[in-house]
């Protein structure tokens, strides 16, 4: 009887080799598949699209009109609390009651 580990014209020990090799292959396309296609195309370098306010929200319009200095800090605060209400945002940036 032949066994796989014997030297005399079989196969020899390294054939068990070959599942290894396929699994790291299937291991390689699946790790560059998830990072690349089933991810939505999205890279490391472009934002997520929650990631904050966008520029026509009323946050980020309050913001730019406390950051020209048209309102001051005591209104742009209420201003906030009025729309982390409205919007639903949650609060404790800056420490706001």
């Amino acid at each position: 009887m032949q066994t796989l580990a014997n030297w005399d014209g079989g196969p020899g020990p390294w054939i068990l080799f070959f599942p290894l090799i396929w699994a790291a292959v299937v291991l390689g396309v699946v790790t560059v598949l998830r990072r690349t296609v089933w991810r939505g195309r999205r890279g490391p370098w472009r934002a997520m699209p929650d990631a904050g306010p966008s520029g026509d929200s009323p946050i980020a319009m309050l913001g730019r009109r406390f950051a020209s200095g048209e309102i001051d800090e005591d209104e742009y605060w209420r201003r906030l609390s009025v729309l982390d209400e409205q919007f639903g945002r949650t609060a404790g940036k800056g420490g706001a009651a």
